[in-house]
């Protein structure tokens, strides 16, 4: 029986060595694969922030955002303050132009629904200017807009 002993020893002792060589393989192709998992994560994390750079450095986003409501507004003035583009510093200072206008005009009780309009419709023209990438002036003080606030 001793002899059965040791073969069933050295049949253990080789079942425990294959387990060994099987789990080293396993855990060696575990780390090349989380080694290339992380290759990839770090690539469209870059391509990610390549991206949003491209987005946000051409000024389009801060010209729009700049159009929604006087909040928009504040918004489009701290994303510019950051990456300050001249197609975004523009569409800021028209906007607080027609927000300073259309304050202005609701004290006049008269003209206060014309101005609304004509603020209205300049507004919307203003917007689609922006949207095409265009630095159109607005058709009423456009050109002084961009006089009067050139700090920011």
């Amino acid at each position: 029986m001793s002899e059965d002993n040791k073969d069933l020893g050295n049949d253990l002792n080789d079942m425990l060595d294959d387990a060994k060589d099987g789990a080293k393989k396993a855990g060696d192709k575990i780390s090349q694969k989380t080694s290339e998992f992380s290759d990839d994560a770090k690539k469209a994390a870059d391509d990610f922030s390549n991206d949003a750079k491209e987005v946000f450095s051409d000024g389009k986003n801060v010209a729009i955002i700049a159009h929604i409501t006087f909040i928009g507004w504040i918004i489009a003035i701290v994303m510019n303050s950051s990456n300050k583009t001249e197609f975004g510093s523009f569409y800021i200072r028209q906007n607080l132009g027609l927000i300073l206008l259309g304050v202005v005009s609701s004290w006049i009780p008269i003209v206060n629904l014309v101005a609304w309009i004509v603020l209205l419709i300049a507004w919307i023209m203003s917007l689609i200017s922006a949207l095409g990438g265009e630095m159109k002036p607005t058709f009423l003080l456009g050109k002084q807009y961009q006089e009067w606030f050139k700090g920011l």
